[in-house]
């Protein structure tokens, strides 16, 4: 009878051994700032880019004037603030990337593929933008710079030079400046469906700019928290000359007033204050990963909240700054030709490659104010690139540990990769793709990724809970001004910012070139390419795993290892959880299993 039950108890089912939970796979190796310096020259160079220089005084002065500052500093003030802290918040407690953030909800780790894929296709073109002021720093070593003056192989018969610049109502000019870059630089095809050939001087000055990207980058942190010592503060050595330079032209004074006089009545249009949401969104740049990242190598007690309202007002200064630099010269520029400054103000590549060169052609040593110009773009732009860059080589590195060891080939690999996908921009109708790109790609998408990641902080992993993370990391809770802004207000914003953006969304031309109907598909695609990726990243998810749906879904909406990076920092979490009876966050095991 023993031996019976003995028999019988080795017949029963015996429950599997519990598996042992894991965690993700920390990089100890990732790096950190050495100085809290680095930080903030890196968030500055980043946030501060060539838009602040060829975008924004246009839109002041399009939308108002001096008026246009009280939508776009309440913006700012409101949403701008609150979100870059926000990022800066959750790079520096979670110690990685942007896909790596969206351990807070699991679920949502599609939005971390659609910043990557997004930050892909803005270096491309933002590298060919960046590469147009070296190929014209070489022309500024010409002996007599070529945008001034009719009697080259690229002019037209109907050239008028800079110098002979007149205004004649209902008369349609061809400047000296427009035919240059045109015809010259770009060397242009009559629409997108013309590729043409390559421009070859374009392609070499692309793989310089890119030779220096990989130089800023090849080290990762190590020689990016270097280069910021010169690439952040620089263009404001060259700012400052230009502004003092062009204050002292005459017509100064009208270009400036034409710049912040204020027209109160067009408070009332809705458009100015899209204007103002939309120029505050892409000036400060939350949502592309890069504050993310770059606040993934601080120190875990860093106080970030001094650092986010100092990046933040030094971009806005630098917009204002950069409108009196920008007006003063077109003011100088109206008064030399009699052409109204509501006539010669643009914005874009045109600011900057025909109508400020055409200005600058007035002056005395053009070639040095034309040299200091395009140094301060380039500079300008560099930073954003080569942050954008460690942002999506920090992503693949948290994702794939086996590369860990290997940055640098990683980063000379997506270097080479994306100057040969841009290097199609550099073909005759390579302005028309780079617009097309510009215009789709990522205006929307990065709005979309804001949208859920204010949600995913402030509902599904909770406002309040959000809240306690920042009290452990800083030893003090956040004011209710936070807790309002990050909960109602920039949502709120977000919406309005994201509505209107599809509401008042143009038809894409250049130069008064229309696109076909192909090409604005392909536009609308690349959106789709990166936006996709959050709706199939959730249903993969649901569909993979051997829980029910809803089981699923509910389990995935918690966080996974939503813990500090450093052990000591992680150790020290647990137990402040474990005072406050809190929840212990999912480990990668529980995750994968029921």
């Amino acid at each position: 009878m023993q031996s019976e039950n003995s028999a019988n108890a080795k017949k029963e089912p015996t429950s599997p051994p519990r598996r042992r939970p894991k965690r993700i796979l920390r990089d100890e190796n990732r790096g950190q700032w050495k100085s809290k310096a680095e930080f903030i020259l890196s968030l500055i160079g980043y946030a501060i880019g060539i838009g602040n220089v060829w975008r924004f005084p246009y839109l002041c002065y399009r939308s108002g004037g001096g008026a246009f500052l009280v939508p776009y500093l309440l913006m700012v003030i409101l949403c701008g603030i609150p979100l870059f802290y926000m990022e800066v918040l959750l790079g520096q407690f979670s110690g990685t990337g942007c896909t790596g953030l969206f351990r807070l909800a699991p679920i949502l780790k599609g939005t971390g593929y659609c910043m990557v894929i997004v930050n892909m296709y803005c270096v491309c073109y933002y590298s060919v933008i960046i590469s147009y002021p070296i190929r014209m720093m070489y022309y500024c070593f010409w002996k007599k710079v070529p945008w001034d003056g009719c009697n080259h192989s690229w002019n037209s018969p109907n050239c008028t030079s800079v110098a002979n610049l007149h205004y004649v109502e209902g008369e349609v000019l061809t400047t000296s400046s427009d035919e240059f870059f045109h015809l010259e630089v770009l060397r242009i095809s009559s629409s997108i469906s013309d590729l043409g050939g390559m421009v070859w001087e374009q392609l070499i000055s692309l793989f310089i700019a890119w030779t220096i990207i990989y130089l800023c980058v090849a080290k990762g942190i190590k020689s990016v928290g270097k280069v910021v010592y010169f690439t952040a503060p620089f263009p404001y050595v060259l700012l400052t000359i230009l502004f003092f330079r062009g204050v002292t032209l005459p017509g100064a004074g009208t270009g400036i007033m034409f710049f912040i006089y204020p027209e109160w009545k067009k408070l009332l249009d809705l458009k100015v204050w899209a204007d103002a949401a939309i120029q505050m969104f892409f000036g400060l740049g939350p949502g592309w990963g890069g504050i993310i990242n770059m606040a993934s190598f601080n120190n875990f007690r860093n106080k970030a909240k001094f650092d986010s309202i100092l990046v933040v007002s030094v971009n806005v200064f630098t917009s204002i700054y950069a409108g009196f630099v920008v007006f003063s010269v077109l003011g100088f520029l109206s008064a030399q030709s009699g052409i109204p400054v509501a006539t010669v103000a643009t914005s874009g590549a045109g600011l900057a490659f025909v109508t400020y060169p055409q200005a600058i052609a007035l002056l005395p040593l053009p070639q040095l104010w034309g040299f200091m110009f395009f140094i301060m773009l380039f500079i300008l732009g560099i930073d954003s690139v080569f942050v954008q860059l460690e942002s999506i080589t920090s992503a693949i590195l948290d994702e794939v540990p086996y590369l860990r060891d290997h940055k640098w080939k990683v980063a000379l690999f997506l270097c080479i990769i994306f100057f040969c996908l841009s290097s199609i921009m550099c073909t005759n109708a390579g302005m028309f793709i780079l617009q097309l790109f510009d215009w789709y790609s990522s205006a929307i998408a990065i709005i979309v990724v804001c949208l859920v990641e204010i949600l995913m902080v402030a509902y599904i992993y909770g406002i309040d809970s959000f809240m306690t993370d920042v009290e452990f990391m800083l030893g003090r809770r956040p004011s209710l001004f936070w807790k309002i802004s990050w909960k109602y207000i920039a949502p709120i914003v977000l919406i309005f910012v994201l509505f209107t953006s599809i509401v008042f969304i143009r038809t894409i031309t250049y130069n008064g070139i229309a696109y076909p109907q192909w090409a604005i598909a392909i536009g609308w695609l690349s959106f789709a390419s990166s936006v996709v990726f959050i709706p199939l990243y959730i249903f993969y998810i649901m569909i993979r795993k051997r829980d029910t749906m809803c089981d699923s879904l509910r389990k995935r909406l918690k966080p996974l290892d939503w813990t500090p990076a450093d052990p000591k920092d992680r150790a020290e979490y647990e137990e402040f959880r474990r005072q406050r009876k809190m929840p212990a966050f999912m480990s990668d095991t529980e995750a994968e299993t029921k």
